[in-house]
């Protein structure tokens, strides 16, 4: 497990405050955009077929915008990588396209993502894509997307629809198995949670063991000392479970409820 980030108390609860849609025009003071942060002149994407792996290297912050910088330093600003969920969230959360440069063993792609779309572009099929070791991808590196969104390039006559897919399958999946264990700042430190109203999972692959949390959490607000306690759960299930339902806007956050209790629980820290 990761760092606790333990945030103040909030006298009413919060339904996921941190990708809720931000106006892209906030993320950025008044005047003209630094030369550094202007979007990029579009060039012809990368060839989806090579897999060959970028140099290894610090991801590469500085063409985004402020804010969604300061997101992402959030984390643990002693490591110069990122995991992808951290990315993910981030780019949500300030609703900006991104392109994320990603590399595990000898291979590499680049993933392109959409929030205010709710898309992704991946050089291979998602299915295939989300096969392999989601443990092991490694941010290379992270920038504004060159590639534009579905609509958009089908209007231009340059869309490979087979390319693009759905991002809610990709968040829950990369919650679920990827690298990160640890709850994201925003839902850590002293809180309780429960399932959203009418959240639809259509389409994920929810196991069993979190099928049933999921149906709990409907009728129950509980921390996540609860949730570790359940059956066949533990800490790493329960806190993947909330970063995923939390991904997918459907996980409401408290720190104003009697279950809002870290008193006596250790699982917060590394």
């Amino acid at each position: 497990m990761g760092r606790a980030y333990d945030l103040p108390a909030d006298p009413t609860p919060t339904m996921f405050p941190s990708t809720q849609p931000m106006d892209v025009s906030d993320s950025w003071p008044p005047g003209p955009r630094p030369a550094a942060h202007r979007q990029p002149a579009v060039s012809a994407p990368a060839d989806p077929t090579d897999t060959a792996a970028p140099e290894p290297g610090h991801t590469a912050l500085s063409s985004l915008s402020p804010s969604l910088l300061q997101d992402l330093q959030r984390f643990d600003p002693a490591s110069p990588q990122r995991e992808l969920l951290e990315v993910l969230a981030a780019g949500i959360r300030h609703t900006q396209p991104l392109a994320i440069d990603l590399a595990w063993g000898a291979s590499a792609l680049t993933l392109s993502v959409f929030p205010l779309d709710r898309m992704l572009h991946c050089p291979l099929p998602l299915a295939d894509f989300l096969a392999h070791d989601l443990s092991a991808l490694q941010v290379r590196q992270v920038r504004p997307a060159l590639m534009r969104p579905l609509a958009d390039a089908q209007r231009a006559g340059t869309a490979d629809a087979a390319r693009y897919a759905p991002l809610g399958p990709l968040l829950w999946t990369i919650a679920l198995r990827g690298a990160r264990a640890a709850l994201l700042p925003e839902l850590a430190g002293q809180a309780a949670y429960r399932v959203a109203p009418g959240i639809s999972l259509t389409g994920l692959d929810v196991p069993g063991t979190m099928a049933a949390c999921i149906t709990r959490l409907r009728r129950q607000t509980r921390n996540l000392a609860d949730i570790a306690g359940w059956p066949g759960v533990g800490l790493e299930r329960a806190t993947r479970l909330l970063n995923a339902l939390y991904l997918q806007s459907g996980l409401i956050v408290s720190r104003s409820h009697p279950a809002a209790t870290i008193e006596g629980w250790t699982g917060y820290g590394s």
